[in-house]
């Protein structure tokens, strides 16, 4: 009889007749035969379960394996039931029957309900506890989004800052050019010089532009030889007209053939109007690449916070990959090598793209702390008959087992005090495996540590 069973255990132990009895109406016996699941992690715990007879494993799937949490072998151990005192519980394992075995079942409603009417205080504070972790929890993670965020900002305001000053630089220096460029065309005409001698000139100074530029000790070898060549041939400002002349591609050859088609004060005026002419065409060339970079990073904001997207849809997963790179770029200056190792032809996977951007967000962050700032970051792509794998790896020193086993649990961390909280790689867990029915595992190999994502090609359910 279910009353006996009940009132045998040591669980209820305190409780009176009365209370078992209503204890036993409210449930039912169940009968599970081996290898029969009760209950699946993950899924909403609205059942309290609790042994009579029989081995029931706790299993948690971790990676490609599943892992025996616990296991349920001496009657009266109870698994589930959290919803009695939490509207959010859910199961943390599957249980698994081992061998035929027998169990009670109760909702979780009338779990609740028989705890309030028989143990008012003890649900009271049992319900203050679950809230107050689950704030805390709560709290910790919008404190992870926000410093996240605000490093995100300040790194994309540095990478902006700097095409943004080069800009106002080059568009600064433009007004000066073309003044001199306007001067030196004033003296030539003053000079009275002829429509074929300026086409020649102007020749001359487009031959520039295919001209290979020289650089470093080339370049200042260059500049000296064409200001020795402006000083002998009785030209002045050879200081501002040599270094614009050898940073275009110009080398005494140009200018001997420029000597050819004009002389004195016109090849003075010529030489200061091509040096202005190829000066400005630099400035536009600089000014256009700064607005560019700040477009391209506009561009990839845009890509990564994916605002302007449906929250579910086709993803290119190397897409996202690459916004995240440029959003983390502040991150990946000195000593740190990007290595790109993306597949071909990769399939599009249906998924929150901006979730998938905090998961790699939280990977490659993760990868260049674990480097100390030196060192190379393999991101790497590629599919198979189920799912888009995409791997970040890094040489660093790798992870203990200790500290692989709980890489993914809530709160563990590796960091000191205030660098870290130990929720990214929680946080990426949950959106890789609970929102999308992925995998997320590590390999901790010392100086070649992956970490693993799979995504489904085909979303489950």
């Amino acid at each position: 009889m279910l009353y006996d069973e009940l009132r045998a255990l040591s669980l209820l132990d305190g409780f009176t007749d009365e209370q078992v009895a209503e204890l036993a109406g409210s449930g039912a016996e169940v009968t599970v035969a081996a290898g029969e699941h009760l209950f699946d992690e993950g899924r909403p715990a609205d059942d309290w379960w609790v042994l009579l007879e029989g081995h029931i494993d706790l299993v948690r799937r971790i990676g490609h394996e599943e892992a025996v949490m616990a296991s349920m072998t001496v009657p009266g151990q109870w698994a589930g039931g959290f919803r009695a005192w939490d509207e959010h519980g859910v199961y943390m394992g599957s249980g698994r029957a081992i061998a035929p075995s027998r169990v009670f079942r109760l909702t979780a409603e009338a779990l609740g309900s028989l705890g309030e009417a028989w143990f008012p205080f003890a649900v009271h504070l049992l319900r203050g506890l679950i809230g107050t972790a689950r704030r805390i929890e709560h709290n910790a993670r919008q404190r992870e989004a926000l410093v996240a965020l605000g490093t995100l900002a300040a790194g994309l305001a540095h990478e902006i800052n700097n095409p943004a000053s080069a800009a106002v630089r080059s568009v600064g220096a433009l007004g000066d050019s073309s003044d001199h460029l306007l001067e030196s065309l004033h003296r030539l005409a003053a000079e009275q010089i002829t429509a074929s001698q300026f086409v020649a000139l102007d020749q001359l100074r487009r031959a520039i532009e295919q001209a290979p530029e020289p650089t470093g000790v080339a370049l200042a070898d260059r500049e000296d030889e064409l200001s020795t060549w402006l000083v002998d041939h009785d030209l002045d400002r050879d200081w501002v007209i040599a270094p614009a002349l050898a940073g275009a591609g110009a080398d005494l050859a140009w200018c001997e053939q420029a000597a050819a088609s004009l002389e004195g004060a016109a090849l003075q005026a010529g030489l200061e109007w091509v040096a202005s002419a190829v000066t400005m065409a630099s400035l536009i060339s600089e000014a256009q690449d700064a607005t560019r970079r700040i477009s391209d990073l506009v561009s990839a904001v845009k890509s990564y916070s994916q605002l302007d997207r449906a929250t579910v849809q086709e993803v290119k997963v190397t897409d996202g990959l690459e916004s995240t790179l440029i959003m983390l770029g502040h991150k990946l200056r000195e000593g740190v090598t990007v290595r790109r190792e993306y597949a071909d032809d990769l399939p599009v996977v249906v998924a929150s793209p901006g979730e998938l951007n905090q998961v790699w967000t939280n990977l490659v962050d993760n990868a260049v702390d674990a480097m100390a700032g030196g060192g190379t970051l393999t991101v790497r792509t590629y599919a198979d008959e189920h799912a888009v794998v995409v791997e970040i790896a890094d040489t660093g020193p790798g992870m203990t087992p200790d500290v692989a086993a709980h890489a993914f649990e809530p709160f563990f961390t590796t960091k000191e005090v205030g660098r870290g909280t130990g929720l990214g790689l929680d946080i990426s867990r949950r959106i890789v495996v609970e929102r999308h029915g992925g995998e997320i595992t590590v390999d901790p190999a010392p100086g070649d540590t992956v970490v693993r994502v799979r995504l489904p090609l085909r979303p489950s359910g």
